[in-house]
């Protein structure tokens, strides 16, 4: 997969492309089937499949207040992108002199001119130019002048819910771990580093390991079961996201009990990555450490018959 980062990258001589734009924040099931057709009429049709996303995402500099989270990082959704068989995908600066193209300079410009597009595939509800003022029908029309055609997708729906990036948000906001996984066609993950813990799990507990400083989105303080891949190794996980009342902490974590554990060598460099598969309860004050290594103990035996029933582990991070 050629990523470009700039129109300037693509070469003069490019295309014909079948295209599809959009943030593909999270690389869920709805956008997998766009992408899919897309790589399938390239292929059909001699042409180059190009995804056409943003960085950073255009909410953080139209709403810099809101305090947005991505589901997906930017290169975690570039790797999730490079397993669809994706060829190219131009990754566009998004600034404020972005946001200002009219949709015309914007189809023009980078769908015409760069791209030499062929078909451009959307959602139902996309939107772009200045102000959002494009949509479909405004793409459609601009089609028909510059010579691509256009074609739209209703909404995705799985089990009566609504297959979107804010839908996921949403439900992950809620500990819905297992709901959202469905949506994504697998479970929501989040990658990091080892952080330093307050020895807390080794002291009293189960071995833990304690994740860096995490900036994106994660789910509802809790307690989930999960899966936990350290560098190459994966491990079945109970995960306790939120700030450990217990211990009489005031400041957020995210730690990691290692259900089939063993000595492990940990540099700061050392990738962890933890897919959320189900919740297990809310986080809870208990009147002792007692109470606390029981209610673990119950956990754990809880996450043993639930990970007997899922099977399989995932496999390693493919390297890029």
């Amino acid at each position: 997969m050629k990523v470009f980062h700039q129109l300037d990258d693509i070469p003069g001589d490019f295309g014909p492309a079948i295209v599809s734009v959009g943030n593909f924040d999270g690389v869920h099931r709805a956008h997998r089937h766009v992408i899919d057709e897309i790589v399938r009429r390239a292929k059909a049709g001699k042409a180059q499949a190009v995804v056409v996303t943003f960085d950073p995402h255009p909410s953080r500099i139209l709403r810099p207040d809101h305090n947005f989270k991505l589901l997906t990082p930017l290169p975690e959704k570039l790797r999730l992108l490079e397993l669809t068989d994706v060829g190219v995908v131009l990754l566009l600066p998004f600034s404020r002199d972005l946001s200002l193209m009219t949709p015309h300079r914007f189809a023009h410009e980078i769908l015409k001119k760069r791209l030499h597009a062929r078909e451009v595939h959307e959602g139902y509800n996309f939107h772009f130019g200045h102000k959002a003022a494009g949509n479909i029908q405004v793409l459609r029309e601009l089609g028909r002048e510059m010579g691509f055609e256009v074609h739209d997708y209703p909404e995705m729906r799985l089990r009566g819910e609504n297959v979107s990036s804010s839908h996921i948000r949403k439900l992950l906001s809620e500990g819905r771990v297992s709901r959202a996984r469905h949506l994504l066609a697998r479970p929501f993950s989040i990658l990091s580093t080892a952080g330093r813990g307050r020895g807390y799990g080794s002291k009293y507990t189960v071995p833990t390991i304690n994740l860096a400083h995490y900036e994106e989105l994660v789910p509802k303080d809790g307690v989930y079961i999960t899966r936990t891949r350290i560098g190459q190794e994966c491990f079945d996980s109970v995960t306790n996201v939120g700030n450990r009342p217990t211990f009489g902490a005031d400041s957020f974590a995210i730690e990691t009990h290692l259900l089939d554990f063993h000595p492990l060598e940990l540099s700061a460099e050392t990738e962890v990555e933890i897919h959320f598969l189900d919740r297990l309860r809310d986080e809870i004050k208990f009147p002792s450490v007692d109470a606390l290594k029981e209610q673990i103990g119950r956990d754990v035996r809880k996450a043993q018959k639930y990970l007997r029933r899922l099977g399989q582990k995932p496999l390693p991070r493919s390297k890029q």
